[in-house]
């Protein structure tokens, strides 16, 4: 198993270079890539024990593959190859599947590292892949939004640097487990670059303009995966140290509070969607113990809202209300809204169960009021009109759906359900009430309140210079946490 990590570990970056020198195989390369990664994401899960790996030991920088790793790695898996089959009949040059394998690589890096070095590293090269994708149109627009998302990447991995460095001198080892007793401004700096580059609470702002900006499949992979690759070593610390079990979890409370407050009075289709992930990133925190499942119902399920925007006639929900959508899409988008709203029949009901199972005390009333919000947000999608495919395409706003569309919709959509196997315990009669009564209020709620209302939220702390400005004032909200 060991060989076959370091194997798994390095070939995407491999291909991704064959993929520049051979671009008549680009496609398939890719896709052979992700399916590598899902099989090695089953042979995890198959493990009796979790694999550690020394690189360099007096370091500190290890390798450490479990069942949680397992979980982050099936959704990149999953999210990159419908990704693959979605422009698979698009025209998209070598360049973008080469950064598209580079991209996936690099996040799969994450999940397994166990030390702030080797993290640095995997996230640097994100950082670098996911600018390539998002500029990938070549326009005015994308090259800034492209830029802006790097400067403010790059600026918090400034601070987690500094935090990593302090933790070594505390310790002379960069292994997570190096926190404990390390100086409380190592833990702010570290906590910090994570926040900011996993999209976390008022940090996580520069998120809705990159997310909603960038081309539908690239936006379906920076909220799937990406954001993760931040998020997954704040659960694997809560995991590991109880002392910053708390401090994760508060986060996620305020990040599910945050971002579903904006999603609800959204008006654009693709900036709901990255509110929402602000959002369901604050669920996956709340219960680390459980965040890997919830990682992979979010990744699939948002990874498949963002590819079926990008077919919608118009991004504005009140032109939606006026153009009736094609009934083949509107039930992909159905399906999709209900996993996240918690319908049963789709993981995003097991996911959210076992997340309630498993929070404090004091975070259950507000991880209630954030579902309550994600259903009146998806109530939005869900109440949109329709009408027949033959309608639809005599509709100018019309636009041609590919085949690849259709095979991401069936891995992505086919998963949700699958993904029930991994707590099909919730199924119980206590269990479904309560789902099922949430969303009735909820789609009240939007029906006879939130759909008659026009508010709209301000949007000048999400402008470039208020980003930095934010670090500053998180830096302190951190310290000041881990002094109380």
């Amino acid at each position: 198993m060991t060989n076959f990590t370091i194997a798994w570990l390095a070939l995407p970056l491999f291909i991704g270079f064959v993929i520049y020198l051979v671009p008549k195989l680009d496609r398939f390369l890719a896709l052979g890539i992700t399916l590598l990664s899902a099989a090695y994401a089953v042979q995890v899960f198959l493990e009796d024990s979790p694999l550690k790996i020394q690189l360099l030991d007096s370091f500190g920088v290890n390798l450490a593959i479990d069942q949680l790793s397992g979980f982050f790695i099936l959704t990149n898996a999953l999210v990159t190859t419908a990704v693959i089959l979605y422009c698979w009949q698009s025209g998209r040059t070598a360049f973008f599947y080469m950064q598209a394998i580079m991209l996936h690589g690099s996040v799969n890096a994450t999940f397994i590292c166990e030390d702030f070095i080797s993290l640095y590293v995997a996230l640097e090269v994100i950082s670098v892949a996911a600018f390539l994708l998002i500029t990938y149109p070549r326009t005015d627009r994308s090259i800034w939004v492209g830029l802006r998302y790097l400067f403010v990447s790059n600026t918090a991995m400034l601070f987690y640097l500094v935090g990593a460095i302090l933790v070594y001198k505390a310790h002379h080892s960069f292994n997570f487990a190096g926190l404990r007793g390390s100086p409380p401004e190592a833990i702010a700096l570290i906590f910090l670059g994570l926040l900011a580059k996993g999209g976390i609470f008022v940090s996580g702002l520069w998120l809705p303009l990159t997310h909603s900006e960038s081309e539908s499949p690239v936006s379906a992979m920076l909220s799937g995966v990406v954001v993760k690759a931040a998020v997954f070593p704040l659960v694997r610390c809560a995991l590991m140290l109880e002392e910053i079990d708390p401090i994760v979890r508060f986060f996620g409370v305020s990040t599910a509070l945050l971002g579903v407050g904006y999603a609800i009075f959204e008006k654009d289709t693709k900036r709901t969607l990255a509110f929402s992930t602000i959002s369901q990133l604050g669920f996956v925190l709340a219960a680390p113990v459980v965040g890997g499942f919830y990682a992979l119902t979010h990744g699939l399920v948002k990874s498949a809202l963002f590819l079926i925007s990008g077919i919608l006639p118009s991004r504005d929900f009140e032109e939606l209300r006026n153009l009736a959508i094609a009934k083949n899409i509107m039930v992909v988008l159905v399906v999709a809204s209900l996993s996240i709203s918690g319908f049963p029949l789709l993981s995003g009901f097991s996911s959210k169960v076992l997340t309630m199972k498993n929070l404090e005390p004091w975070q259950v009333i507000p991880i209630n009021i954030a579902a309550l919000g994600t259903v009146i947000t998806f109530a939005k999608f869900i109440f949109l009109p329709h009408k027949k495919p033959l309608e639809t395409s005599l509709d100018k706003n019309h636009k041609k759906i590919s085949s690849g569309f259709w095979w991401a919709m069936t891995i992505l959509l086919s998963g949700l359900i699958l993904a029930n196997a991994f707590y099909y315990e919730a199924y119980t009669y206590f269990n479904l009430i309560k789902p099922l009564a949430t969303i009735a209020i909820g789609w009240l709620g939007y029906l006879l309140i939130l759909k008659k209302l026009s508010i709209t939220l301000p949007r000048k702390m999400e402008t470039f210079d208020h980003l930095i400005g934010i670090m500053s004032l998180m830096l302190i909200l951190v310290f000041w946490i881990l002094q109380v």
